[in-house]
């Protein structure tokens, strides 16, 4: 049976080619009689196997066209995959079971519905909940079976397409419906797809490759249960085959982790050469479970499947607008511009707001308002500005004087020599006030609930806040406080209570609050381990021209800030006065563990962990006496990752660090004592007190 179908494409193409040379080119290349001899030879084999594709010129039915392109629900939604860019996310989601690894064609999705072996309706994939009625154009496609040998209704989803080298060749005469040239062979596909005439999709070289069986096709055990025999059915029925790999459950497991990573590795590289040979246009793999019930089981949100994941290679682009960029100035003084533009959807969320980094930014873009431009989002979180579609449009203007106090700004270098960045030099701009002060009482600062942006602003206006140290007062105007429109006595009171406790902060976050370029969570860690948790050890290294660089991590530029910023008078002035307003609790021990493998490493945590917070596994690594680190370096011991590790996996695997997994890093524990010469009971107690503190 495969072997006729075979032929039936066989003869399909070399019957059109020469359709083409006789009516097109007026140069046949065969008699008459040979044509004649293989249609008929056509005919038989269509009769036979009952299998009729829409390129056979056995139909001559002619082109339709529609007014208009009527809705279509889908019983069954048509959903979307989770992303995923890293090859250890797709391993995590395997998790030795048995797999599907298919080409992520970069089309649009489409489904055929069939009853009593014909096709009787086509439908674009439209929000997954409704679509719309393509039916009219499917005949005009390559390679779609018209009529099948299969009397039971049979519903599959696909993917429509145009292989690269066709667009290459139509897209110098095909225009989409304003005028302007496709971008690409996805757009023209999608454009094509929906054309109201079968004519002008019959100009456009479709393809359809199917990739999901949603109904049908199960009269044996094994067609109920995987989904790897369904696909494999649909070649005797005459679709195109779906080019996959499928790892059973045990494949995977036999090997270590890097074997697996290898593996899989090979397995998709050999699929995207196999797309490129083949001029197919792919933006990535599918990764989906093999085992039907257990896909089933695995549910669904609003917007994906979770039996299945899409391995990105690229980020998806979006076309939109420029409105407007909009200048806001830092804590720091460089004012941040952020691209304004229309509304468009990306991963089931609005976006309409993407940062500019810069001046150099946006030259090198040649932004101006109107531009239409490509948006992303980069490792699927941050919305990204990636091309200017319309550059040579104007020149490009920065605001002469800052949004905020209307002081002159600034054009100055970064420290890397290239970069531009707009400056307000202004130090008492009410801007770096403001988000001075939000940064003080964030969270991963001294941590006061209850002082957003806003009320900071109001207080700031009525003059309550000078110094940070103003906060600790504020019960001077506990009356106006509750008064105020938006609060009460409750929230005053919760505020109050939050304001009090930030007092007993300890000395990292202190640090943290305090606003010194680069000191983050990790370098303030380091500086307190090193200065014993006192401020006052801190300022007495200063004076005497410590070498920062000598701690770890520690380089020129940040030695270079800690000097400039506790040379500044006014930052003695607010140290002198928060000083007063806060205690530091001294930590009563620095580890409680140091029979381990990670006792006097460095170890650094990526990735979203199951069983840890990022501080909490940040306070595991110091009981166990590790060095928490937060890059990946020739001097990294051991990284452990979650899901969507990030890049800092690539940059271990180059660097030859030791991976491990949340559960490979648990099992080493089992060499941590349960007892020590304090007691377990006191362990605990003082490993909880440290928690606490941290």
């Amino acid at each position: 049976m495969i072997e006729k179908i075979k032929q039936i494409h066989e003869l399909n193409k070399q019957l059109n080619q020469y359709r083409d040379e006789y009516y097109n080119q007026n140069a046949p290349s065969v008699s008459d009689a040979v044509y004649d001899r293989l249609f008929d030879e056509l005919s038989l084999l269509e009769s036979e196997t009952g299998c009729v594709m829409s390129n056979s010129p056995t139909q001559t039915a002619g082109y339709k066209t529609v007014d208009g392109l009527e809705k279509v629900q889908h019983p069954i939604s048509l959903l979307s995959l989770d992303k995923a860019k890293l090859v250890s996310d797709v391993l995590s989601f395997i998790d030795g079971k048995a797999v599907l690894l298919m080409l992520k064609l970069d089309g649009l999705t489409v489904k055929l519905e069939y009853k009593g072996g014909r096709l009787i309706r086509a439908s674009t994939r439209g929000d997954g909940n409704e679509g719309e009625d393509i039916t009219h154009n499917i005949p005009t496609f390559k390679n779609v079976p018209l009529v099948i040998p299969y009397e039971n209704d049979l519903v599959i989803s696909g993917e429509a397409f145009i292989h690269r080298n066709d667009f290459e060749m139509l897209k110098e005469k095909i225009t989409d419906s304003t005028g302007k040239p496709y971008r690409n062979a996805r757009c023209m596909a999608s454009g094509s797809v929906r054309c109201h005439s079968s004519e002008k999709c019959s100009q456009r070289m479709m393809y359809f490759t199917p990739f999901k069986v949603l109904e049908g096709l199960d009269e044996t055990p094994l067609l109920k249960t995987r989904k790897s025999a369904k696909l494999d059915k649909l070649d005797y029925l005459g679709f195109s085959h779906c080019h996959s790999f499928l790892f059973e459950s045990a494949d995977l497991l036999m090997l270590t982790n890097d074997g697996q990573t290898k593996e899989l590795e090979n397995k998709m590289d050999w699929l995207k050469n196999y797309a490129d040979q083949n001029n197919i246009p792919i933006d990535g793999l599918v990764v989906t479970y093999d085992d039907i019930e257990y896909s089933a089981n695995c549910g669904a949100t609003g917007h994906h499947y979770k039996d299945g994941l899409a391995f990105k290679f690229e980020d998806d682009l979006h076309e939109t607008v420029l409105r407007e960029i909009e200048w806001n100035p830092s804590r720091f003084g460089e004012i941040a511009p952020v691209a304004i533009f229309d509304t468009v959807e990306i991963d089931g969320c609005d976006v309409s707001r993407a940062t500019l980094h810069n001046l150099s930014f946006i030259q090198d873009l040649e932004l101006t308002v109107g531009d239409r431009i490509l948006i992303s989002k980069r490792n699927m979180i941050i919305p990204q500005v990636e091309e200017n579609l319309d550059r040579f449009r104007g020149t490009f203007t920065f605001p002469k004087n800052c949004p905020c106090c209307s002081t002159n700004t600034e054009v100055k270098g970064c420290s890397n020599g290239t970069t531009l960045v707009l400056i307000c030099p202004n130090e008492n701009c009410d801007a770096k006030h403001i988000r001075r002060f939000v940064h003080f009482v964030s969270q991963k600062a001294m941590d006061i609930d209850g002082l957003s942006e806003a009320t900071l602003e109001r207080f700031i206006a009525k003059g309550w806040l000078h110094t940070y140290a103003d906060i600790y007062h504020l019960n001077e105007h506990c009356n106006e406080i509750i008064h105020m429109n938006g609060f009460g006595a409750k929230s005053y009171d919760r505020l109050w209570m939050s304001i009090t406790a930030s007092r007993g902060v300890n000395f990292e976050h202190f640090l943290v609050a305090m606003d010194i370029p680069m000191i983050g969570s990790t370098a303030s860690r380091i500086l307190s381990d090193k200065f014993n948790d006192d401020i006052n050890e801190l300022e007495t290294a200063v004076k005497s021209g410590f070498d920062f660089t000598e701690l770890d991590g520690f380089g020129q530029t940040l030695r270079d800030n800690i000097y400039e910023w506790f040379g500044k008078p006014e930052n003695s002035e607010t140290l002198f006065l928060m000083k007063k307003e806060v205690s530091f609790p001294m930590k009563n021990i620095k580890t409680i563990n140091n029979n381990n493998p990670f006792a006097g490493k460095t170890v650094v945590a990526t990735g979203k962990l199951e069983n840890y917070t990022r501080d909490g596994i940040q306070m595991e690594l110091i009981s166990l006496g590790a060095k928490p680190g937060s890059s990946v370096s020739k001097n990294t011991d051991y990284l452990i990752v979650g899901e969507k590790a990030g890049s800092k996996l690539d940059k271990a695997r180059s660097l030859g660090v030791t991976v491990l997994s949340e559960s490979e890093f648990e099992a080493l524990l089992v060499q941590k004592p349960k007892e020590t010469s304090l007691g377990a009971a006191m362990v605990r107690a003082m490993v909880q007190q440290y928690e606490n503190q941290n």
